[in-house]
């Protein structure tokens, strides 16, 4: 057993954790409150832009466009959001094991990453990067969304990149995120989920159709990119403040054992000095 002092040196240790797991807790509470907010306002712009892409689609026949097909190049790029910060839980990991399971050779892929955990994860397992964008998920900008598609779209029309998919977080609550991971270009459309009247109504281009998806496309990668940026700052404040929470809870009931141990620790020291001074007292009389 333990002595009283090993017991009180870590059950102070422990205390002072519990102290720091509760303040990022309230941190990531107030930051998540806002990131949420940011999120879900800007969720119905980045809906309507993919609605409107699957719209002109659907109702469109025999399109020869660059954002339609692949390239030959054979890389394909992959947006990769994580964090800056770990203490998230499964956070960050959760979107390396879906890029790692996505069935893309790993010789086949370039990573974009956004976020220090994500970059340096897949670096030691000898993916090849990119661009690093993670000071861009601080604080995201519209901005940083655009120039990121750019960069993207530049290297899709001039053949160097033939696929581009965006792996993240999508925050469905404060307590649950979803890692997923989807194919920006070329745009694809499942036939599937086409209304009979989206396949039948034909779509009219003014000027022309090059035009009009030149101009749409580049909007709507940057729409989802900026919208999965959001989601994902929300997801992270989220994750944490959960996995905080939790390490709270279990710093509490750690607490709680050790305090009944050294309870036990002192009631048998108690004894064995009883003990003593009696069998003392009867060895002198």
């Amino acid at each position: 057993m333990a002595s009283m002092r090993d017991i009180k040196r870590r059950k102070s240790s422990i205390t002072s954790t519990q102290q720091i797991t509760k303040a990022m807790k309230l941190v990531s509470t107030v930051k998540l409150q806002k990131a949420r907010s940011k999120a879900e306002y800007s969720k119905p712009y980045s809906n309507f832009m993919y609605e409107t892409v699957r719209s002109i689609l659907t109702k469109s026949t025999n399109i020869d466009h660059k954002y339609l097909h692949s390239g030959d190049s054979g890389k394909k790029a992959v947006i990769m959001m994580t964090s800056n910060r770990g203490l998230a839980g499964g956070y960050n990991s959760n979107i390396t094991k879906l890029i790692m399971g996505s069935g893309i050779p790993k010789e086949e892929m370039i990573i974009y990453p956004i976020g220090r955990k994500g970059r340096d994860a897949m670096s030691r397992k000898g993916y090849q990067m990119a661009t690093d964008y993670s000071d861009v998920i601080n604080d995201p900008l519209y901005k940083d969304a655009i120039e990121i598609s750019q960069e993207l779209l530049h290297g899709f029309e001039k053949g160097e990149i033939s696929e581009i998919y965006l792996a993240y977080t999508s925050f469905k609550n404060t307590v649950s995120q979803i890692p997923k991971m989807e194919q920006l270009l070329p745009v694809t459309m499942d036939q599937t989920t086409v209304s009979k009247e989206d396949q039948i109504i034909p779509m009219n281009y003014e000027p022309n159709e090059e035009e009009v998806l030149d101009m749409v496309i580049p909007k709507y990668v940057t729409s989802l990119i900026y919208g999965a940026l959001l989601e994902c700052v929300a997801s992270e404040n989220g994750a944490r403040m959960t996995a905080m929470d939790a390490a709270t809870s279990n710093a509490e009931e750690m607490i709680d054992t050790l305090s009944l141990e050294y309870n036990r620790a002192r009631q048998g020291s108690i004894t064995q000095e009883l003990t003593e001074i009696i069998a003392g007292a009867e060895a002198i009389s």
